[in-house]
Formats: structure tokens, sequence, C-alpha cells
């Protein structure tokens, strides 16, 4: 339904008004009439739509009617299809008449200038900003909804800049402007018309610390943009060009949806008449967009890379060089970010890489660590689509103490929306990270992806086979410092240990949260050998009293590997070499650095998981095996329950490497 705005109308002199596109006039004619009046007749000039309203029926003029009655109820309404070329050039003319009378008693004139004022975005989702029929007012989710789009300008296009863009009023370079989203506001009709108008762009002060807005008039030049709406800068007034009719303004988000924040942002252009003097304006025309701040979004492990980045820091000469080497030979894109502009930030929170950080007022844990964070490919669930997949998440178990992810950051996780969060039960691990025992690996079948767990059964049959053929007394992780050095009969010989790992076996019955295909049998994951004896226990710091496990990993683990159609490489954690017997390994080579593995002709591809690697044990933290634990850091021994967040229904992809991670 069009705007409707209504106008009083004088038979003592004439009335002159704006109507803008796409809006009503409703005209007052009762307001006006002679006292002595019952009727009224209404012409206008070619460029005015005429409608008279009697009796809930609307009569399009001219009409075989030529009188109306001036009753309750009666009203004319007007619209325009077409700007006005100068002003007050169509009109409209009220006659008044007695009962029978044939000669008016009274008339009123109205003047008309017809002018566009139109905010316009993308909301089509086309990549240009056009007019459209959908009400861009609204915005709805999916492929076949509408509403634009607006990115969080969170990255550092300018290597000088000492803050993230979206911390700062200024654009200092054009990379910036292509992170924002256009608003365009057309204007047309006469431009002496503004001359007693105003057009305010404004912003509501809920949504204003969400959003920066530019505007750099009829120039290119950087130093022309000026920050004009946002923070404390609620409205701005535009002055449309004589020469121009459209301005363009960019858009950048400053905040991702958050609790109290659904993401939705408001912007409106309302024209406003100026009075007489010491009267307020007047606001005749309001027109709004809507945008939605696009969402925190996790791409999987599933999905190729676009583009690998390494940082480059002190002594990692060598990791870089290796990176280097598979970027090459898988025909990746690298970008190596130098020192200069990593200030040894190997996590590569650096230029032109966007991140987002969130406090924790009640403290963080290792489990706030973005290690502690995986996303599964798309799924369904129950009937429900997942097209961007489900954050999983590590936890401890619901009913007892242990660490939790921080209330702020997965708050945050579920104010996304679109990738609602699975909590797993991995507080028993000391870094406790989900991706030290499960990923998701592409495959060419079913769903196109298959979920890798680590297997401590699969690792304890492998051992048992090396000691049938004879290697029973080697020795494992020879070389390593501070790590005790047990044997396989020794390792098997381990009740509690092996009682520790049957229980944190995982079982293929906790996949329903995902609806993920089929696991393959004895899955063989490229896990760390968390093997843990009581020798393992050590003071950290070396002057505390409280006890902590020592849990080395050494070998390719779950966490950092990059895979693209034809190879996956991983990196080995931590350890520098792998000293156990090769036999152990015949898959890895001893070396810390990035490794390759051709995935259509690799010896040991399984036909439907394309890496098969020696699995290892988690880290043995049973109760039985260390009495003196601490009953306040001992882990509860339960079956674990996974909390789905309740699900609701959405930037390049790219993969970060940066060298070896402690699990």
């Amino acid at each position: 339904m069009a705007q409707q705005r209504r106008v009083q109308l004088s038979t003592q002199r004439p009335t002159s008004t704006v109507c803008v596109l796409g809006t009503e006039l409703s005209l007052d004619v009762c307001g006006s009439a002679p006292k002595d009046a019952v009727a009224f007749h209404v012409q206008g000039t070619p460029g005015v739509k005429l409608y008279v309203v009697h009796e809930t029926q609307s009569v399009k003029l001219p009409s075989s009617v030529c009188r109306w009655p001036l009753a309750a109820g009666t009203e004319v309404l007007l619209a325009m299809d077409a700007p006005s070329k100068d002003v007050g050039d169509e009109k409209v003319r009220i006659s008044y008449f007695r009962e029978a009378g044939g000669v008016p008693v009274g008339r009123a004139m109205l003047y008309l200038t017809c002018v566009e004022v139109s905010l316009d975005t993308d909301v089509s989702r086309s990549g240009a900003v056009s007019r459209t029929l959908l009400d861009k007012a609204t915005w709805t989710w999916g492929p076949d909804g509408h509403g634009a789009i607006l990115l969080v300008n969170c990255d550092r296009d300018d290597p000088k800049a000492e803050t993230l863009d979206n911390q700062d009023t200024a654009i200092r370079s054009y990379a910036d402007l292509k992170d924002m989203s256009q608003m365009v506001l057309r204007t047309r009709g006469p431009r002496t018309i503004f001359a007693g108008h105003r057009l305010l762009l404004h912003v509501d002060f809920s949504d204003a610390d969400k959003v920066g807005v530019f505007y750099g008039g009829n120039s290119i030049a950087l130093e022309e943009y000026k920050h004009v709406l946002g923070g404390s800068k609620l409205a701005y007034t535009v002055k449309p060009s004589r020469h121009q009719e459209e301005s363009i303004f960019y858009v950048e988000g400053l905040a991702f949806p958050d609790v109290g924040f659904s993401g939705l942002v408001a912007f409106h252009v309302t024209l406003l008449e100026s009075p007489e003097k010491g009267l307020l304006e007047t606001p005749i025309f309001t027109d709004t967009v809507v945008f939605r701040v696009a969402p925190w979004i996790m791409t999987p492990n599933t999905a190729a890379p676009l583009e690998v980045f390494v940082c480059s820091v002190d002594k990692n000469e060598d990791f870089v060089a290796a990176v280097g080497a598979m970027a090459e030979k898988t025909k990746c894109p690298l970008t190596v970010c130098p020192l200069l502009e990593n200030r040894q930030d190997r996590w590569i929170q650096g230029p032109d890489f966007g991140y987002v950080a969130r406090q924790a007022p009640e403290g963080a844990s290792s489990l706030d660590s973005f290690g502690n964070l995986e996303v599964s490919p798309p799924v369904t669930v129950q009937g429900k689509e997942y097209p961007l997949g489900r954050i999983l998440i590590g936890s401890s178990f619901p009913r007892f103490g242990g660490r939790r992810m921080a209330k702020a950051v997965k708050d945050f996780l579920v104010a996304q929306q679109v990738q609602a969060p699975v909590e797993l039960f991995s507080d028993w691990l000391l870094v406790g990270h989900v991706d030290e025992f499960l990923s998701f690996v592409p495959a060419p079948d079913r769903k196109g992806f298959r979920l890798l767990l680590a297997s401590p059964s699969a690792c304890y049959q492998l051992l048992k086979e090396k000691q049938e053929e004879g290697f029973g007394e080697a020795v494992m992780f020879e070389g390593l410092k501070e790590v005790s050095k047990p044997t396989i009969n020794e390792i098997l010989a381990n009740e509690g240990l092996r009682k520790f790992n049957n229980y944190v076996q995982v079982r293929k019955g906790s996949r329903g949260l995902l609806s993920i295909p089929p696991l393959c049998p004895s899955i063989p994951p490229f896990f760390p050998p968390f093997l843990c004896s009581p020798p393992f226990l050590s003071l950290h710091p070396p002057h505390s009293s409280v006890p902590r496990f020592v849990q080395p990993s050494f070998s390719p683990s779950l966490c950092p590997f990059v895979h693209s159609s034809t190879h996956l490489s991983l990196s080995p954690s931590l350890c520098p070499s792998l000293t156990c017997p090769p036999s152990l390994h015949p898959s890895v080579p001893p070396s810390s650095h990035p490794f390759l593995l051709n995935l259509s002709t690799h010896p040991s591809v399984h036909p439907s998981i394309p890496l098969s690697l020696p699995p290892f044990v988690p880290p043995s933290l049973h109760p039985s095996i260390h009495p003196f634990l601490p009953p306040s850091v001992r882990p509860s021994f339960h079956p674990p329950l996974p909390t789905p967040a309740d699900p609701s229904p959405l930037p390049p992809i790219r993969a970060a490497s940066t060298g070896t991670e402690t699990s």
C-alpha cells in the first residue's frame, strides 16, 4: 500500500505542495468547504490521477458523476506518474456548490510538484543496486528471499593503520570501499523545490553503533569521503546535486549479530517541508531500507581453499618454504604475510584478514580457542536443512563441573543463526579442543564427505600387530625430552591405560545430531598419540601445586590440514621428529614440516576415506591410574550427552595455515 498524506485546502488562497512519486495525497475536501456547500466537483491537469472514494467505492475521474456529495467518508485521492519539470506545473481544482445550485460558491486550488525520492540497496542480491518491486523495508532468508546484505568491515586494508577498519571513521584505500555495501539515494524533479525542503538521511539510535556510512559527493578522491552516519551521528542532511540524480553512500558493518542485536539495520531518508519561521519542519515522506549484517560463518574442511595464507615470523623459514612448495604443487595461490605486517602474530590477525573477539567476564579457558570450533559440511537433521553445516564445540559433561566455553563466545555463535552449535564432550582432554578427535574429509559419494574420528581401539590393534611381529621392546618417543619412554609391551600391559581408552572410544551412535553418513569400519584417524602414564604427570609451572598432564602430540593430527581436489596437506603437531619404529609410521615422513598425500595414488587410501594414517591413543586420565589427582580436577566418566542449540534458518573461502599447534 502506498504511503498517504493528507493535504489541507483553502478557498481563500491557493495551496502548493509536493507529491512524491509512488505516494498518494488525500485532499481534505470537507474541511475547506464553504458553510452552505453540499456538493463538490473536482478536476485536474493531465499529469494528475484523481479518485473519489464514496461509500467505500473508489471511482477514477473523470466519470459520469459530475458532482459528489459532501458526506462523511467522502475523500479525494490523487497520485502522479512522473516527476515535474517545473515547480507547480500540475494542479487540481475543487469547486463547491449549494444544493441544486449551478454557480460555485467557492473554489480551492492546489498546485502540485512531483519529485522522486528513493533510497535503494541491492535488495535482490544480484550484485548491483537497482529499483525493484520487492519490499525493501523487510528482509527474508534463503535463495528465494530478498534484502540487502552488509559485511562487517573487520579487516585492516592499510598495513600502516593502527586499528581495524571498523574501528576508525576514515577510508584509507579503495580496497576499504570494496568491503562496503552501496546505498543509493535517487532524487528527480525541479532542483529549486529542495530549497524549501530538506532531505534527511538517518539511522535509528539503537542501530547507530552497529554501522558506519561514508559519502564522497561527486568526487572519487579518497580524501573527499566523509563519515556521515554511525556512532554519535544519527542524521545527515543531503544536498542533491544539480547535475546528478544519484547520491551514492557506502555502508560498513561494525558489529556481528549478538545478544540483543539480530543483525537487522534500518536506514531512512525523510523529506521535510520547511514551514514558516519559528515552526518545526514537517515530514512529508519517508523511505526505508533494511540491511542484514552477514553472520560470522565458518567454512568446513571439505571446502577446497581459494588461497592459502601463512605468516613469516621468527625461526619459521623452513615451514614457510614447505607451505610454499605445497601450494605450488597443488596450484593454490599463496600469500605470505611478512613479519613487518604481522608483527609476530602467527594467528594471522593482520592486514586484510578480519577477525572478531569477545570478552568473557568470567575469564577464558582453553575451550575458548579457535581449535575448539569445527563445522560440519551441509547436513539435514530431522528434516531441517543446514546448508552451511553446524558448528561443533567441545565442552564438559553437563551434569558435572569442568571447563565450558565462555558464555559470551557461545552466545555469539548462537546469535549467528545459520550454523546452530552442537556441544560435544571434550573436557577429558588437556587442551579440550574438539578438533583433537574429529574432522571431516571430502568423499566422492553419498553426501560428499566423511567424518573422521579418533579410534584408540584401532591404535591398540596396530600396536598388538607390531608386538606380534617382534617389536614389543621397541621404545616409543625416543629422542624427546622430559617424556617417558615406554615400550610397546609396557603400553599394552597397562590395564589402566587400556580401561580409559576403552571409555573414550568414540561411539558411532552420537552421529545423529548431524545426520552424517555411515562411518567406515575401523576409521584410522590421524590423531596424536596421547599415551599417558603416571610418569607423564608433572607440575606446571614448576612451583605450582596443581598437577597437570603433559600430552605431547607425536604424529599428524586432526588439527591443521588443508586439502585441494587432489592432495591433502598435513602438519605434524609439536613433535620435531618421529622416533618410534618406522614400521609404525609407514605413511609419515620424519619431519615437522607439512607433507602431501596424493589422494589418488597413496597406497593406504581407503575405498571410502581419502586418507589412512596410524591411529593413536587419547590421554589417560582415569582416576584409578592417578589416585592422587585432586577430586576438583578429576574427570567424571559418564557417556557424553551433546546438547544441540535450538536451530534457526546464510564471504570468501580461505584457508589459514600457521604452522604447528600444541594439542
